[in-house]
């Protein structure tokens, strides 16, 4: 069975950044965020614009209707850029509204939908139950990008224990990519059998691993070069 990650997390994680995003004012929002070209309403616009897409795949899964994430990947880039000069207040209520309706099509859902297949708008098919995942790692994720004061050691360490072997595993799977062994000083776990060790706290190495920092708490990150993950 594919896993549903609880509502309960998903809300948590969806209270914490509208907290940081409420605190934001009009000049914090044309601000860069931590993705290039992006500031920070072009994220929190993306976030809405997630959760929205998410609700039709459940609803998809749900009813049996076909309800495509987004129209197209264009379709896609120009909402977010349409929506991300919106006034803070705005962009806040969208974010908080899109994740109440998430929520909503979520506990609309029977228990044996869970693995009905939708397809996302890259084309892949999966059972419905892996935008539940999705979304988690979307809102922690962007959280992070809007660099309000919160960062990877923020993270809930039941999720960096589910993604960083996931993460890890993604690289060994790629071509290209760096062959990486990632041994996790704060927990002992050790993942990949790459002949590239890295060693650090676990939310550290997720972090460095997605992107997010530059790996400059870790030992033995210096000089290697990740592709661009997510």
């Amino acid at each position: 069975m594919t896993r549903v990650e609880p509502l309960e997390a998903i809300t948590a994680a969806t209270r914490a950044l509208l907290a940081s995003a409420a605190r934001l004012g009009e000049a914090d929002m044309r601000a860069p965020s931590l993705l290039p070209g992006w500031t920070r309403g072009h994220v929190l616009t993306h976030v809405a614009r997630n959760a929205d897409g998410g609700t039709r795949l459940l609803s998809w899964a749900r009813t049996g209707v076909e309800a495509r994430e987004y129209p197209s990947a264009e379709s896609r880039a120009a909402e977010i850029e349409d929506g991300a000069g919106r006034p803070a207040a705005v962009l806040v209520a969208d974010v908080r509204a899109s994740a109440e309706r998430w929520a909503e099509a979520y506990e609309a859902m029977p228990d044996d939908a869970w693995e009905r297949v939708v397809q996302w708008t890259s084309g892949a098919r999966h059972p419905v139950a892996r935008a539940t995942d999705a979304r988690l790692t979307e809102v922690l994720t962007h959280h992070v990008d809007l660099d309000a004061g919160f960062g990877p050691a923020d993270w809930p360490a039941d999720y960096v224990a589910r993604m960083l072997p996931n993460i890890v595993a993604s690289y060994a799977r790629r071509d290209g990519a760096p062959r990486l062994r990632v041994h996790a000083t704060d927990t002992g776990a050790v993942h990949g059998d790459g002949d590239i060790a890295v060693s650090g706290p676990a939310p550290s190495l997720l972090g460095w691993l997605m992107g997010r920092t530059d790996g400059r708490d870790l030992t033995g990150a210096e000089g290697v070069e990740l592709p661009f993950l997510y």
